[in-house]
Parts: C-alpha cells; structure tokens; sequence
C-alpha cells in the first residue's frame, strides 16, 4: 500500500524532530544559584516546555520555586504543563493574546539577574505568536500587513526581515531584555540554511538586515504599508541590534533539529522499503506549481531510466495568493505535480507539513497537505473537478477535499518545515492509493 509507505516517510521526518526526542540532550544542567527562566515560543512552544519541565522537575529534582516562564504556541498547540505559563496565540496572523504574551515575556525578561539562566526554546511560528508591535503600531495594523506578505508570495527570510524592523522582541531585542543574565537558545529549525536570525525572527541573536531592506521587500511586492508601519520602517530607533553589540556577549545558541535530519530519516525509511534515495534538498524554495513541474518531470525521467526511486525534498514552498479557495504550499505543490504528471503509472506522492496544518486559514483542524497517484486525475474528472481551474482559485483544499486524499495528522508539536516525497516504481500499478 503506497499511501501506508508514505504516511511512514512523513512520520520518520516528524518524529526525528519532535522535542521529546531531540531537546533533551541539549538541555544545560540546573543552575547552581538564581533562577531557571524558561520562554518558549512557536509550535513546538509547549512541547519543548513540557520536555524541559520534564528534564529539570524529573530527571534533576530541580525546585519548582526557582523555576518560572512561559511558552507560547499556535491555537490548538498548547500542552499541559506543570509550573510555566502555557498560552495560545494566533498563527499565521497574530492576535491579542499573541500581544499579551510578549508582553509578559519581556517583563518577564527585564526582571532577569546577572545569577538567572535564561532558556529560550524557539520554533518555526514564533513570529506570529511573540507580536510586541513597535511604538505607534496597533495589532490592526500588524494584522494587515502580514495578510498582505502572506499573499505576496515573499518568502520567509523577507517575511521576517520586515517583521524584525517592527518589533520590541525580534531581531535580538529579547536578548537585550535579558541583560544581564546567561542567555542560553536552543532552535527546532524551519528555515533555509538553519539560519538562526530568521528562526522565530531571532529573537536572541544578532540581525544583520537593516530597515532599508525591509523597506525594498515591500516594494518588491508592492505593498503598500499602513502609514504606521511606514513610518516606523523610515524611523532610526527600530533599527535591530548588530553582530557585536553587548547585548550578545552573554548567549549562547544551538540547533536541536533541522530539516536535513528530519529528511534522512524519511530517506532511511524509503531506502528499507527498496527505494534508492533521490534526495533533492532540505531547503528548497520557489513557487510551489513551479516546482512540483520540475519534480514531475524528474519523476518521469527516473521511471523511464527504470530507478525505482523516492524523490525527497523539504524546505518551504510559496503560492502567490490570486484566488479566493482554501489551501497551502503543500497541497497546491500536490495539485500541480498530478497535473504535470498527467495520469503517469506507478508514480505516487505525499507533500505536508511537518507541523500538521498547511496553509489554511490558522486553524489546528487544518490539513497538512495530500497525497497524489496515477488515479488522482481520472478521479477528479468522474467528480466533476477541473484541477486547471482550481488551481487557478488556490482551492487546492477543496480539490483533494472530495478526493479523500487530504493528509490529516492533526498538531504534531514541532516544525521543521515541509516534506515531499514522490515513489517512482518500476513496475505498473492499478487502481488509487490505499
């Protein structure tokens, strides 16, 4: 059954990063003295809080009272924990309790002593949940400008560029909050080249992007900003700190799970099944129709050489938003790699996001993409689809809606961006992905 191989080559990927599994043995030792300050960000926010809680309170008997922090993930992300305060924030467009939450954290943060340890555990979706507006932005107006990016088609280095030069906890402000205490990140990786400055928008580190560059995003895209956020983007004091500046003289950072681990994994689960590996990349960008074109033709070629091959690929795709339908980079990629496919037998694939929503409209019911074969195209038609016009809509949600091949897995607590998987067998095969 294809879409069981499938579904364990997504799996394999999440579970490799899944924080219970690789946070732990990156967690420092209890401080001797002060306190454990622990701020959690993103999807993977309560997970990674519920791993840390576990590490200090089971493993090392660490006292709740020295203990305090809090940890913000998406609607529908949160986890039970024992003594840091668990909230639940809008994402991708933030809201209020977003704001609330950043407004506890840089309290929190400001109340930091040179004895404290501050622990930062940041993930994928931290840009929306931490939303501390800089002066003379309402929530309104950040709530726009992100629909607009969003829809643009930018990527999430330009995203976080402009969102960096917005804030009063991005682009290393977090990390000035906490001065002068130890400032200790540790990362699940979303991004292209596991750069720690785009991750949750770098909250800890330095940022070497400037508000000039914010600025030319927006009008590569053509946005026009509300006349907030343009003045904040032309004022000097929301300029983010630089590489050298004394607020980073006393932080640390490391990786914990990036995208590349989580794509051997899926590698090492086809590889026992009989596939050779074709591994494309764990940081792939571009325009999702565009690429899933290239693939499928890839997936052609593979299959005339006679390679029985698993295509893998991650990173994070785009759609440039035209159409008023529901969907995501994952599921549009699917919807355009069956259709440059064209029917080809023996050729099956699966596109979804790590974290388990795709796209959507924020919601932790939303799917994480689909799955596609050699039926998907003669089962749209006897349903009356026209996968050409759909996807004109991006309403690629609806299209494998009524297919029943959406991919479901509900919140799966961490994020290292997408996973594509395509299976190209030697052999034909008849009849749709079971």
């Amino acid at each position: 059954m294809k879409r069981d191989l499938l579904l364990q080559i997504y799996n394999a990927a999440v579970a490799r990063a899944h924080p219970r599994e690789c946070l732990p043995p990156h967690l420092p030792m209890p401080p001797g003295k002060g306190r454990l300050l622990i701020f959690a960000a993103g999807k993977a926010a309560g997970s990674m809080a519920e791993a840390a809680e576990a590490f200090y309170f089971d493993r090392h008997d660490f006292p709740r009272e020295r203990l305090s922090g809090i940890a913000v993930a998406r609607h529908g992300y949160g986890r039970t924990l024992r003594t840091i305060e668990m909230v639940e924030a809008g994402h991708p467009v933030p809201d209020a309790k977003g704001i609330a939450a950043a407004g506890r954290t840089l309290e929190l943060a400001h109340g930091a002593t040179g004895d404290d340890v501050a622990l930062v555990l940041m993930s994928g979706g931290a840009s929306a949940n931490w939303i501390a507006p800089a002066q003379g932005i309402s929530l309104d107006d950040k709530r726009e400008l992100t629909r607009a990016l969003l829809k643009s088609g930018a990527n999430i280095v330009e995203m976080n560029c402009v969102r960096k030069h917005l804030s009063r906890i991005k682009g290393g402000r977090l990390a000035a909050a906490l001065a002068p205490a130890r400032v200790i990140t540790l990362a699940i990786s979303d991004v292209p080249g596991d750069d720690p400055s785009v991750i949750g928008s770098g909250p800890t580190v330095p940022d070497a992007t400037t508000l000039e560059d914010a600025r030319k995003i927006l009008g590569k895209y053509n946005i026009i900003p509300p006349a907030s956020i343009a003045a904040a983007l032309n004022d000097p004091a929301n300029e983010s700190p630089k590489p050298g500046d004394s607020a980073f003289e006393n932080m640390a950072l490391e990786i914990v799970a990036k995208p590349k681990a989580s794509l051997d994994a899926a590698a090492a689960v086809a590889k026992q099944a009989g596939y050779e590996p074709v591994v494309l990349g764990a940081d792939l960008e571009g325009e999702a129709r565009d690429v899933a074109a290239k693939h499928a033709a890839l997936a052609i070629s593979l299959k005339r050489e006679g390679r029985r091959a698993a295509i893998l690929s991650g990173g994070e795709l785009t759609v440039t938003i035209k159409g008023q339908g529901r969907g995501g980079p994952n599921q549009e990629y699917a919807l355009a790699l069956a259709a440059a496919l064209g029917g080809e037998r023996a050729i099956s694939a699966i596109a979804g996001d790590t974290d388990g929503t795709d796209g959507g409209a924020g919601s932790a019911e939303d799917p994480a993409g689909a799955f596609i074969d050699e039926t998907t195209l003669s089962r749209a038609r006897e349903c009356g689809l026209d996968p050409a016009g759909i996807l004109a809509q991006n309403n690629s949600t609806h299209f494998f809606e009524e297919l029943g091949d959406l991919l479901n897995p509900g919140p799966t607590f961490t994020n290292v961006n997408d996973l594509r998987a395509i299976l190209v067998d030697t052999q034909e095969r008849r009849g749709p992905i079971d």
